[in-house]
């Protein structure tokens, strides 16, 4: 039974289908040696090169939809490589050996808490699809005066550049002074909104954390860059609500549903020392 190109490739962890359709269109990708086209589709047995590189097909039974939350810290970048050498979000994941991991939208380089990491690129592309609203909350700390009517503003809707926004809800969490924490969420995640929102209103945005994903939060007691794995039935929550099938298969064993919290600050550690020799050794070649 044939495939389509594109979902065979996003299904094998190279990007989402709309990434691999830019990919086929931009003629990266030979099919048995020809180079393919948007709307192909390809059977079993067939020899696919991105690039020049063979790529190792995932078969629909050996595929298994994982899921990584991940604890994404303040000065990292959502790239998968940083010419400047910064630390990217993508050098703390565990290593694959088949597909990738693949991020469920970017937070920018100012911005810490929730990110989402998949192997199955339909899931992501969905996730990511404005019109799946999938909800997201963020804490966020704000220097300003804040009024009512500016929180009527956000909540009734603000024009951007790239078109108007509204937060779904808008709540006081304290603070000190003109320093203020309110709880937002909104179902769509534009480059920077959050931000753009509140600056709209001549507020400044000094601390902004993502806090949940859908009904997912962010875990209780995993430290910053550090993963861990979703169980299935997490796993399941996303696929249904972006109308996908359930995944019946976890790579997670009962007695390691948890890793624990003394195991993965181990590893952050390790990773920022390695991380930070790198660096120095950067800075004293230039």
């Amino acid at each position: 039974m044939s495939e389509k190109l594109q979902k065979v490739l996003a299904r094998s962890g190279l990007g989402s289908r709309r990434e691999m359709e830019a990919v086929i269109d931009a003629g990266r990708v030979s099919v048995d040696g020809e180079k393919a086209k948007l709307g192909d589709r390809i059977e079993e047995g067939a020899e696919v090169r991105v690039d020049g590189r063979l790529i190792d097909i995932q078969k629909v039974e050996d595929s298994i939809c994982r899921v990584l939350a991940y604890h994404k810290a303040e000065g990292e970048i959502c790239s998968r490589n940083d010419p400047e050498g910064r630390e990217t979000v993508f050098d703390r994941l565990p290593r694959l050996q088949h597909g990738r991991w693949i991020a469920v939208g970017r937070l920018d380089i100012n911005t810490s808490g929730l990110l989402l990491f998949t192997t199955d690129g339909e899931l992501a592309n969905r996730l990511m699809h404005p019109s799946f609203e999938v909800e997201r909350e963020y804490a966020v700390r704000v220097f300003g005066d804040v009024n009512d009517e500016v929180i009527r503003n956000l909540r009734h809707g603000v024009e951007l550049e790239d078109g108007r926004a509204a937060f779904t809800s808008v709540k006081r969490q304290g603070g000190e002074g003109i320093n203020q924490w309110y709880s937002v969420t909104l179902s769509e995640g534009r480059n920077r909104e959050v931000r753009r929102m509140w600056e709209s209103q001549g507020m400044q945005v000094s601390r902004l954390i993502r806090v949940r994903y859908g009904l997912l939060p962010l875990p209780k007691g995993l430290p910053r860059s550090g993963w861990q794995e979703l169980p299935l039935e997490q796993v399941n929550y996303l696929r249904q609500l972006v109308q996908l099938s359930k995944e019946e298969n976890t790579v997670i064993k009962v007695a390691d549903r948890v890793r624990s919290s003394q195991r993965i600050r181990k590893s952050v550690r390790k990773h920022r020392s390695r991380a930070q020799s790198q660096a120095a050794k950067r800075r004293r070649l230039k």
